[in-house]
């Protein structure tokens, strides 16, 4: 044979190993898709980022704080939008710039310690919370729905264990995350066999927004004194049960609310 010819031949099989490891690479990232989180920077949402990425599942971070979600988004090579989800269309702009990302699941990680005397309120005060721990999610579901679907994904909510048990100052946040535990089993019931949607129900964990609750080792200690399990929730304490109902593990769980409280709930 020519030698040119032959060199020709190699480089051409050269070409079509190169275009099909391409494109079984594409493949794979847009089967193996990503898992949205939602306010990834706090307590629960970091913990369950590295969860997901220690179980070699690849993920979406979203949250206001460029700084800090750019460094996590480092951390575990993972994408990120900068995001505030009290902004005017930003689930339509969110969905715009993933519009070629496979959405496997989202985990709304995201909401607010309102407490205060109810004489001290206004009616701002329990708009802002319903808004932000409630409605904005409503947007997120209704602009990826579709994506949602045709993934049978998963979408995680988050309460807290003030909305089944009485508190005295939390008339704004207990009636907030209660309407998230009515929207969950409404979704479950309208999604349902495409999309799986459960809640997850904490009592005080340690977090950046809990700071203002846990001041002290006193006022920590005192406070863990009341759950049965002694001590304060952590981040990974919510995020294991979140990574459980994202994955398929839990692929026959759905419309459940589910306390992680340190038995605080149910035990007196």
């Amino acid at each position: 044979f020519n030698k040119n010819v032959i060199v020709n031949v190699r480089q051409d099989v050269c070409r079509i190993k190169k275009s099909y490891n391409y494109t079984i690479l594409f493949r794979s990232i847009k089967m193996n898709g990503k898992y949205l989180i939602f306010g990834a920077t706090g307590a629960i949402g970091s913990n369950l980022a590295e969860q997901l990425y220690n179980d070699k599942k690849d993920c979406h971070l979203i949250g206001r704080n460029g700084e800090e979600l750019e460094k996590l988004a480092k951390k575990f090579n993972y994408s990120f939008s900068i995001c505030d989800v009290l902004k005017i269309n930003f689930a339509k702009k969110l969905l715009e710039e993933l519009s070629d990302t496979e959405v496997l699941g989202i985990a709304y990680c995201i909401g607010s310690i309102d407490i205060k005397p109810l004489k001290q309120t206004q009616a701002s005060d329990f708009v802002s919370s319903y808004v932000l721990n409630l409605v904005a999610v409503t947007d997120i579901i209704r602009n990826f729905q579709d994506n949602l679907k045709k993934n049978n994904a998963s979408i995680v909510l988050f309460s807290t264990v003030a909305a089944k048990k009485g508190f005295i100052n939390h008339s704004i946040i207990s009636s907030a995350k209660s309407g998230v535990e009515g929207l969950t089993v409404a979704l479950a019931a309208e999604l349902a066999p495409d999309i799986r949607v459960n809640c997850i129900a904490p009592s005080l964990s340690k977090s950046k927004i809990a700071q203002a609750v846990i001041k002290n080792s006193k006022i920590e200690e005192s406070i863990a004194k009341m759950h049965p399990l002694k001590r304060i929730g952590e981040g990974s304490d919510a995020a294991s049960l979140s990574k459980f109902l994202l994955l398929k593990d839990s692929s026959w769980v759905t419309g459940q609310i589910i306390g992680v409280d340190g038995g605080r709930s149910t035990i007196a």
